[in-house]
């Protein structure tokens, strides 16, 4: 088994080989741009791990891992196109840099080059790569929009915010573990577990994303604290809280979550009084607790060594582990 690092340097190197220097300059060179701002590149971190897990190659697995770091930076295109996003990894985002209509048009092209990347394969690996592919990069959508229409609902339930954090979210990291132990060519049984151990994992990290934005360290996070509660976003955390205070605290949550205030130092420090207070803070944190223990419960029913089940845990017990 190699490491993080290795993995990462692995995906560095071959998007750094991947010369895209075809014409139209304008159609490819965004491409370009933003596969190589940074990023943790974790999706196909994923992959490459899952794909050893099962005994495959870090050579045959490397198509799959980029193909899911090709879709996700395709959805990154399009999310900041939605959210007129200016900045993406502290650089210009690409129709800042560029404009709204090359955005479109390269993000388009991700998307057929991820799935290009699987021609790669013998045809029965590239037919289950291409059908879970096909099945998640719909859900994406599926929970892009969902998230689109909470912003001007005011009965989104929880059950609701947590179908759409696993599909806007989670089912990429599940697939993106998939992919690897499909390209490893094991067990159907151990396909699907590793799966589930990625989205519940996902839901999980989501959650604590949720729970860092409100109570995280401004000096660790690597967000600005409080983003959710400025942009009024309705969280676990809000959904927790309208559900669980008394009626004049929930009266004062839903007019702080209509203003925008200037300065939201007072609104942010009220939020979290309420959240705190509701008890929804610390449901936020049963519920991570929760579904990581979810996804370490797979663990004990795949068919891998020992060995390999607690390099699986101890990766998931990092990611969980973020400081707050």
């Amino acid at each position: 088994m190699h490491s993080i690092i290795q993995y990462q340097e692995t995906i560095k190197t071959h998007f750094e080989e991947l010369k895209l220097t075809k014409e139209p300059k304008n159609l490819y060179e965004p491409i370009q741009y933003i596969i190589s701002l940074g990023g943790k590149k974790m999706r196909p971190v994923l992959t490459l791990m899952a794909s050893e897990i099962f005994n495959g190659s870090l050579e045959n697995a490397i198509h799959a891992a980029a193909a899911i770091e090709v879709f996700h930076n395709f959805s990154l295109i399009h999310d900041d196109i939605m959210d007129d996003a200016p900045l993406r990894r502290g650089h210009q985002t690409v129709h800042e840099k560029w404009n709204i209509n090359t955005g479109i048009l390269s993000g388009d092209a991700m998307l057929i080059l991820a799935y290009q990347y699987f021609e790669n394969y013998e045809p029965i690996i590239f037919q289950k790569l291409a059908k879970l592919f096909s099945k998640t990069a719909l859900e994406v959508c599926e929970g892009q929009q969902y998230d689109v229409d909470f912003e001007t609902r005011d009965d989104v339930t929880i059950s609701e915010y947590l179908k759409m954090i696993e599909y806007k979210t989670a089912v990429l990291v599940g697939a993106a573990m998939k992919m690897g132990a499909i390209v490893a060519e094991t067990t159907e049984e151990n396909a699907n577990l590793i799966y589930d151990f990625g989205l519940n994992l996902g839901i999980a990290f989501q959650l604590q994303d949720d729970y860092l934005d409100a109570f995280g360290n401004p000096e660790t996070f690597g967000k600005q604290v409080g983003g959710d509660i400025i942009e009024n976003k309705k969280t676990y955390l809000y959904l927790k809280a309208l559900a669980q205070s008394d009626n004049e605290e929930k009266e004062q949550l839903l007019h702080l979550f209509s203003i925008q205030p200037n300065d939201n130092t007072d609104k942010i420090e009220s939020v979290k009084t309420i959240f705190n207070n509701s008890g929804a803070s610390k449901e936020t944190q049963i519920a991570i607790k929760e579904y990581t223990l979810k996804a370490f419960e797979t663990l004990n029913k795949m068919h891998i060594s020992n060995e390999k089940k607690e390099i699986l845990r101890t990766f998931g017990e990092k990611l969980m582990n973020r400081n707050v």
